[in-house]
Parts: structure tokens; sequence; C-alpha cells
């Protein structure tokens, strides 16, 4: 009995191993005639077992192009298509550059940081004051996501402080929604239910006699 630990891996996994096989066998026919009837025999099967493919835009062509790689490029026929460079397939696409800003606290995310950066522009007066108290409504629900214990108004405030590099405060007399109310917010609503009265019952029933 083989097993498939001792068989070569699969190129292209999806298309499972008797393709594989399939096309490694089509790389041994010397006619070549044969060996591209053979090839477009493989394509067929492999459009069949992924008929999704077919919305795809080209989609013959890359199952040619699947077909070139599983034979890890050693099939010769006259395609209709050429082969994919190797070095296309090889190669690793680049590496994302992240920020380089590191978030001070990361569970507020970087969009608050960047609103604190604008709020610190604004002149003082009622507008901001109204702006740093929703800044910090908003720090107090994304802390009570992240644990779903309480949190003190100060150390909201402390952590405002920290993003705003000092320059934004609340004023004395401002007061954060508390932590029930906003827990209570985030809570899931319950599906409306109609409660059964007894009445649905009777309709379309007769007396008894």
């Amino acid at each position: 009995m083989e097993y498939n630990t001792t068989r070569k891996p699969l190129i292209i996994p999806e298309y499972g191993r008797n393709i594989q096989e399939m096309i490694q066998y089509a790389c041994t026919i010397e006619d070549r005639e044969q060996r591209l009837k053979a090839a477009k025999i493989i394509i067929n099967v492999m459009a069949q077992m992924h008929p999704q493919a077919k919305d795809s835009v080209d989609y013959k062509h890359k199952l040619w192009d699947h077909l070139y790689i599983i034979s890890d490029f050693k099939i010769e026929v006259d395609a209709p298509y050429p082969p994919p460079p190797p070095l296309n397939i090889s190669t690793k696409p680049e590496r994302i550059s992240y920020h380089d800003k590191e978030i001070e606290f990361k569970h507020y995310g970087k969009n608050i940081a960047m609103i604190i950066e604008k709020a610190t522009a604004y002149p003082d007066g009622p507008e901001k004051d109204a702006l740093v108290k929703t800044i910090a409504i908003h720090l107090k629900k994304s802390y009570l996501n992240w644990n779903r214990d309480s949190v003190s108004d100060d150390l909201i405030e402390e952590h405002l402080k920290i993003l705003s590099k000092g320059q934004l405060k609340l004023n004395e007399d401002i007061k954060l929604t508390t932590t029930s109310d906003l827990l209570a917010r985030n809570k899931p609503r319950k599906p409306f239910r109609q409660k059964n009265t007894g009445n649905n019952n009777q309709r379309g029933r007769k007396k008894p006699q």
C-alpha cells in the first residue's frame, strides 16, 4: 500500500493527485500531437473539477498556466497560450510596510490618535470642550470592549492626557457616561416575541354544543 507521505507533494492541491499523475504521464508521451491531445483532455477534466472558474476572465488561460506549473514546466506542447515565466511563480510578494508611528494604547486604535491630534489644534471654547468630551466617551467605550469590567473616569482622563501629550483635558464639571449605561448600549437586543394570549387558539374553533 502506498501512502501520501511517501509520494511527491501536490503542486496545486485543489486538482488532486490524479490530475498531477495524468500530467506527469503526458510529459512522457513521445509523439507531440498525442501529447497535445492528452493535455487538452486533462484541461477539460480540470475545467469540470472547478466549473465556477468559467465565470472568471481568461479561465482557459489560467488552466493552461496550472498545467505548466503542475508539470514543473517540463511539458512541451503547442498550447494556445505561452507558459508563464517560472520566476513569477517562485518570487515572493513584497512585504507590506506598516506605519512607523507607535500606538500608545493599541485597544484604542490608530484613528482615535489621529482625531486627538486634530482636536489639539482647535481653539479653546465650548466647541473644543464638546469634542474632548466625545473623545473621552469613545475612549471609555473602546476600553470596555477590551475589558468588560469597569473603568474609572480618572483612568480615561489619564489616557487622554497621555495620548494628547498633555494638550487635552476634561473640564471638572464634565461627567462621562456611566459604565453601566455604556455596557447596556453595547448589549445585543433580544428579538421581539409577541406574547401568546390564548385568543389566537380560540379563533376558527366552534364552540362546544
